[in-house]
């Protein structure tokens, strides 16, 4: 049977265990899907248990499941690092071997700075890994008084900066995000994202980050699988921060989501009612943003669970020859010292109602394995230099 729309979800930071060489990533141990359920043995993932998921590491509360209505398996990440767009590169076919320049230990460099204030017209403070909530209650009200900007990075390969709209508008603030990308596009500065985190309020007790954060990405360093979907005639459909991600190559649509709940219903939206030729991609950022890099295994349980109630819904939208594909671009266990990304193995669930079996699936080499079968499945050639189709597999 020829498939016609394929879904893929990321489930932003959803490792299930430590991969082969997370020890030198000083994550050996990590474990972002047991971690949360021995934190809290009262979440329910009743649909994700019946794709099976907790046959993939043990979660407490859930024994193997023998008759699962999905195949699933394991990737491990091929590529150098550990963030969110070497994951998603990687899982549409991009082998990344040097890591992006991160900053978290020591701020951004005074020559970057200067330049970026002579550039721009505005100071800039704070220059810190911060959380993005913690560091506008901290430095908000000065920033109301002084018109200075707010940069800050974290564990990943960004900069970040927050501004007040009432303060700045938004239009200011996205110029002065890009001069910022433009600044580091310079190879010793080259991170892998400038962000731009608007945000609302009058102080600290009622300042608020908005929808309108916009992300500045470098491109991918070689040819995606999305790019080949489009080039030959398919759609791309991007939910969530996807096209920020590829900077907006190969996406043919783009819909923003303010939420991964959000992201979930435009997803479901999508599945009822349009009849596209292609991919539907759709990254579901609070897991990492909101309870992975926060420490927060309640949250992540809780946003698990609210996930695990979508699916019926998507499931019963989903066409005969439909294939959706779960999976993650990273691990951020919650549970973990720090607040960075761990090095984990990511989740391979593939369900489409014209399979007639179900089962586990050998680990993959590589994300890549996901954008590869993607292609096979489309018919078109695989062009990567890493990653292998699992769609003779799919039965």
């Amino acid at each position: 049977m020829k498939n016609k729309r394929v879904f893929v979800i990321v489930i932003d930071s959803f490792g299930v265990g430590y991969d082969e060489v997370a020890e030198e990533y000083g994550d050996k141990g990590a474990n972002t899907l047991r971690h949360i359920f021995e934190h809290d043995h009262s979440f329910k993932i009743p649909n994700l248990y019946q794709m099976g998921l907790c046959n993939l590491t043990d979660v407490v509360g859930y024994s193997e499941n023998n008759n699962t209505n999905a195949y699933y398996g394991r990737l491990r990440e091929k590529s150098v690092g550990k963030d969110t767009m070497t994951g998603h590169w990687e899982i549409m076919g991009v082998h990344t071997t040097k890591p992006f320049i991160t900053f978290t230990n020591i701020g951004f460099p005074n020559e970057l700075i200067n330049e970026l204030e002579e550039k721009s017209g505005y100071k800039f403070i704070g220059n810190k890994a911060a959380s993005g909530t913690d560091i506008i209650k901290e430095l908000g009200e000065r920033q109301m008084e002084t018109r200075e900007m707010i940069i800050y990075t974290s564990a990943d390969s960004v900069l970040q900066i927050a501004a007040n709209i009432d303060v700045f508008g938004l239009d200011e603030i996205y110029r002065t995000c890009q001069i910022a990308r433009d600044i580091t596009m310079k190879p010793q500065w080259l991170v892998g994202r400038v962000i731009a985190r608007p945000f609302i309020g009058n102080n600290k007790d009622n300042f608020e980050r908005t929808p309108d954060r916009h992300d500045y990405a470098v491109n991918p360093t070689s040819t995606t699988v999305l790019d080949q979907l489009k080039d030959n005639g398919y759609d791309v459909i991007s939910i969530g921060k996807i096209v920020d991600i590829f900077n907006n190559q190969g996406i043919t649509e783009a819909i923003k989501s303010k939420s991964s709940d959000e992201g979930m219903l435009q997803t479901i939206d999508v599945a009822a009612n349009k009849d596209f030729n292609g991919l539907c991609f759709t990254n579901l950022v609070d897991f990492d943003a909101k309870y992975g890099h926060r420490r927060d295994p309640v949250g992540y349980g809780k946003e698990l669970e609210n996930f695990d109630r979508h699916l019926p819904d998507l499931l019963a939208n989903m066409h005969e020859d439909d294939v959706l594909i779960i999976t993650a671009d990273h691990g951020n266990d919650p549970t973990w010292r720090g607040s960075d990304h761990t090095r984990e193995y990511v989740p391979l669930l593939v369900y489409s109602k014209s399979f007639k079996e179900q089962g586990r699936l050998e680990d993959g080499e590589s994300f890549a394995d996901i954008g590869v079968t993607i292609a096979d499945i489309f018919g078109l050639d695989n062009i990567y230099p890493i990653g292998s189709s699992f769609k003779e597999e799919l039965i």
